[in-house]
């Protein structure tokens, strides 16, 4: 029987919701209060038998709450688990060196990947990406600056763009 464990912290962006393995990776998270939106995200692999809700979890928080308050490189060093096949794999790991106020275009997030003509499988890694703010998708925009999509909608990731210049 494996437990995870939820908290929710207000952020300026929104109520900011993670849902974290007993070990402290972080698998599934963002901008909601409802878990039951987060659940689904989780691969059935790395499913829980049961989540608890936490006031606090620990590292997790205190990255959050730093993060909104500035210090944009504390979500760095949070571990998180997605499950999915080897290019997905790969590309979440890559999303995680763009740096904070330096957004990249879905083509050149493609590139770093390694596959400069699969633009759609880098925004689908976008779209799939469980562990939101950890693994930054975020950070990845259409040519010519438009927002392109985002999960938790186009004002919470607005508000992160600007935040992060």
């Amino acid at each position: 029987m494996s437990v995870a464990h939820t908290s929710t912290v207000d952020t300026p962006a929104g109520p900011f919701t993670a849902i974290v393995a007993s070990d402290g990776a972080v698998l599934a998270s963002g901008w909601t209060g409802d878990i039951a939106l987060l659940t689904p995200q989780i691969h059935p692999s790395l499913m829980p038998s049961e989540i608890t809700h936490r006031n606090d979890l620990g590292d997790v928080t205190k990255a959050v709450v730093a993060y909104h308050e500035g210090d944009l490189t504390a979500i760095d060093p949070v571990e998180v688990r997605q499950r999915s096949g080897p290019f997905l794999q790969h590309a979440w790991d890559v999303l995680r060196t763009v740096r904070a106020g330096e957004p990249v275009t879905y083509s050149q997030y493609a590139t770093m990947s390694g596959r400069p003509a699969a633009i759609r499988a880098a925004a689908s890694a976008c779209a799939r990406n469980s562990v939101a703010l950890f693994v930054p998708c975020h950070r990845v925009i259409r040519i010519g600056g438009n927002l392109g999509g985002f999960r938790w909608g186009l004002d919470v990731k607005r508000w992160l763009l600007a935040h992060e210049r």
